[in-house]
């Protein structure tokens, strides 16, 4: 199978260089995507939690198009980073991904090795890649962990984004067992937060839902969820997320990937969220499910057993605390922010 591999030496020499690295010099940290949810997320925390020899740089499509070899280059030679986490990507909605596979696969493929060469050429002591739950297989048993990343091809309707973002995790095994390089990739569960896009058309599930229930609130409008609201999800707030991507990057050393999501018994129905959503947005007026609309997956549970064997005890914000966090930040930013 391809996700088997022997144990690799190479990552335990470079795991001793990295904790010699991180404790003597000063580390460059280079976030790509820097400007998006996660990014975002990581700023803010890293802003919080600030150790005096790190210097973070986070990238926005400004500074260079990851597309390009030559632009990625040059902000490797700018910012000489000693560690990389790499959170860009084309992405895009179920519309999106189906008319436009080709473009899904070359553009994500062509950043990835772009960063991933740039990585080895420069010496990166660490590299962090996001991956997504939805790049699983298709036809699969739940929970789904790591192990099962490449047991089956993924959904027909992504399958140019997930096979570009699957390869992530062959190249991390791949650059370790040729070059000993420290790469490692984590699969987040689904992500909520300030600096999210809150588009009702394009969005995802509690962003659109904010946005929705803003306007039922301003118009005096009832508040409308797409489907019946019974699909289960699991959701992490973007600050969470945000703090555990830093730990992978200080302390986890291996080029498997690491599922970082909220316990399986965290899995909420969408009603439950819409709910809180409206809670949150102290909206009075009406709640309609409008079961016309399709479902989508019941569920799409995720096992976390691997993130708690390293961090039993690291305590998540509740669903409650997270959208109220989400909510405020919309409304406070609603002219600025994406939508």
């Amino acid at each position: 199978p391809l996700h088997s591999h022997n144990s690799l030496p190479s990552i335990s020499q470079t795991t001793k260089i990295y904790i010699q690295h991180t404790m003597t010099t000063n580390s460059t940290i280079l976030v790509t995507g820097g400007s998006g949810l996660v990014g975002q997320a990581i700023k803010a925390y890293t802003d919080e939690h600030p150790l005096p020899n790190e210097t973070w740089v986070f990238l926005s499509s400004k500074d260079g198009d990851l597309r390009v070899r030559q632009d990625t280059d040059k902000i490797f030679d700018k910012f000489q980073p000693t560690h990389v986490i790499h959170l860009a990507a084309k992405v895009g909605g179920l519309f999106a991904n189906m008319s436009q596979k080709v473009e899904f696969y070359r553009e994500n493929t062509l950043i990835n090795d772009n960063i991933m060469e740039n990585c080895r050429i420069h010496n990166v002591t660490k590299l962090v890649s996001m991956l997504s739950t939805c790049i699983f297989p298709d036809k699969t048993k739940y929970p789904i962990d790591e192990t099962m990343l490449h047991d089956g091809p993924p959904h027909p309707s992504n399958e140019g984004y997930a096979y570009a973002k699957r390869l992530i995790d062959t190249m991390n095994r791949a650059y370790a067992e040729e070059y000993g390089c420290n790469f490692t990739s984590i699969i987040p569960t689904n992500i909520y937060g300030p600096h999210d896009n809150f588009s009702i058309q394009n969005g995802h599930v509690i962003p659109g839902l904010i946005h929705k229930c803003y306007i039922a609130k301003k118009e005096g409008t009832p508040f409308t969820i797409w489907g019946s609201g019974t699909p289960l999800r699991q959701f992490i707030y973007s600050l969470d997320l945000a703090e555990l991507t830093v730990w992978v990057m200080r302390e986890y050393h291996s080029p498997d990937p690491i599922t970082l999501s909220v316990n399986e018994d965290a899995e909420v129905p969408i009603k439950d969220v819409a709910l809180a959503v409206a809670k949150a947005m102290k909206f009075e007026g009406e709640v309609v499910f409008d079961t016309t609309k399709a479902d989508g997956q019941f569920k799409k549970t995720a096992c976390n057993k691997k993130l708690r064997s390293y961090r039993p005890d690291y305590k998540f914000h509740t669903m409650e605390e997270g959208i109220q966090k989400a909510v405020d930040w919309f409304v406070a930013n609603y002219e600025t922010a994406r939508k």
